[in-house]
């Protein structure tokens, strides 16, 4: 990765048609030798992005990860078209390292229309502002910032819950680029989350030692334009944690409190510790 360029870890290059080569980061945010989920998910975006016309942005995004990757070897994009209108196109997207299928995605376009009706979820959590907040750390896009966002209660109807602020340092420039940011930093946070409640049995340090964790699916819906070059307020609960699985749900608000995305997230935490082996 460029470190004068922030955005260079979306800079995909072409391989063939609807091929796409991924660049990579030195090494994973978690630590070890797997790559990050969220990683995958952003480029997904710019794969999609870069195999239409521009006349179309992602709405939805249904991801699942069935392998773990490494990143001492080289990974590919492939997009199929699954199909193409006026309004809507959706294309089914594959990352591959070598002969190994890592991770598929159904990417959902569509093209913009002015508002019918309106309406969002309200209001947005009550947290402290970024100003305010504290320089925190967490799995985000590389060279994003990140802060603490106060909440009255670590917990909401009995769930542990968490939000943070993120913004890069300076304007993305795309919308599909600053989808790219956001769905980076969804990605790795609720197995952890998932876990606070029960520091007395599982820690998230025992991750892929004495626990095999990992996340299995993530569904992704954006809403609204928005530059991730400015403050957007993640929030997240880990809903359901049991049989060896957790789920978890979370939204993104911009700092004027407009609902950018929603996403929820199906992951395993059971004993055993699995390094890059496949998570299904």
């Amino acid at each position: 990765m460029n470190g004068a360029d922030p955005l260079s870890l979306l800079s995909l290059e072409p391989a063939g048609p609807g091929r796409y080569a991924v660049p990579m980061p030195p090494g994973s945010q978690e630590g070890g030798n797997v790559v990050f989920g969220g990683q995958l998910m952003a480029q997904m975006i710019m794969a999609s992005a870069a195999a239409s016309d521009g006349s179309k942005y992602v709405k939805s995004m249904q991801v699942i990860f069935s392998r773990a990757g490494l990143y001492a070897a080289p990974i590919h994009l492939e997009v199929e078209p699954f199909h193409t209108g006026r309004t809507w196109a959706s294309d089914l997207i594959t990352a591959r390292q070598g002969d190994r299928l890592l991770t598929r995605a159904l990417v959902l376009s569509t093209s913009d229309e002015p508002d019918l009706v309106a309406h969002q979820l309200l209001p947005p959590p009550d947290v402290s502002g970024p100003d305010t907040g504290e320089i925190a750390r967490g799995i985000v896009f590389p060279g994003a910032e990140v802060r603490t966002a106060k909440l009255s209660s670590e917990t909401s109807g009995g769930v542990p819950v968490l939000s943070f602020w993120t913004r890069l340092p300076g304007p993305c420039g795309s919308l599909p680029a600053s989808q790219a940011v956001l769905a980076w930093a969804t990605n790795g946070w609720l197995i952890e989350l998932s876990m606070r409640p029960h520091r007395d049995r599982v820690r998230i340090e025992d991750a892929h030692r004495s626990l095999s964790t990992g996340v299995i699916a993530q569904t992704l819906n954006f809403h609204r334009e928005f530059d991730a070059g400015s403050w957007i307020l993640v929030s997240q609960e880990a809903t359901f944690a049991g049989k060896g699985r957790v789920h978890g749900r979370g939204v993104a608000h911009t700092e004027d409190g407009t609902l950018v995305a929603t996403f929820s997230q199906d992951s395993m935490v059971r004993p055993g510790g699995h390094g890059a082996g496949s998570p299904l």
